[in-house]
């Protein structure tokens, strides 16, 4: 709940959220990049240990604005050069930091994907960040993201 207010309170829209658990396998794959490297074993422990929210976030500049609020990978530099980021507030240890963000657009392109296989971003791009821009939109506390005003929603505001 307090990365989700932190995420509203530094004004990123939720462009879909959903809570999931991934078991060893999905976690495997999701972090293959890292496949043997001393850390590989506790990130795939971690991810499949319980259930997580997936998010797709947008902002200007989404990928720099996130990665600063998530602070410092190393939790225990986070706590003291950045206390108030995410990892730093809430962080346990470098592998179980809290959060995740994608390291580029193209990162987060492969990440949305694996994630929300369903979203098809071409789409969002066309259809729905435009709207968003021109502040069309309403966030919706029971879904928990951010939505596009429909026409009759649009015509009432």
């Amino acid at each position: 709940q307090a990365v989700h207010a932190a995420i509203l309170r530094h004004r990123f829209l939720i462009v879909r959220a959903k809570e999931l658990r991934c078991g060893p396998e999905q976690s495997r794959r999701f972090y293959r990049e890292h496949a043997g490297r001393f850390f590989y074993q506790r990130l795939v422990e971690f991810m499949a240990s319980g259930p997580m929210w997936a998010y797709i976030l947008a902002h200007e500049n989404a990928v720099p604005l996130w990665r600063s609020l998530m602070g410092p990978t190393k939790v225990f530099r986070a706590r003291h050069s950045d206390p108030d980021s995410i990892r730093g507030a809430y962080g346990l240890t470098d592998t179980r930091n809290t959060t995740h963000g994608s390291d580029s657009p193209a990162s987060a392109s492969r990440e949305i994907a694996f994630f929300f296989p369903e979203f098809d971003e071409q789409r969002w791009y066309e259809q729905e960040e435009p709207r968003l821009r021109r502040g069309q939109l309403y966030y919706s506390a029971e879904e928990r993201v951010h939505r596009v005003l429909g026409a009759q929603e649009a015509e009432v505001t």
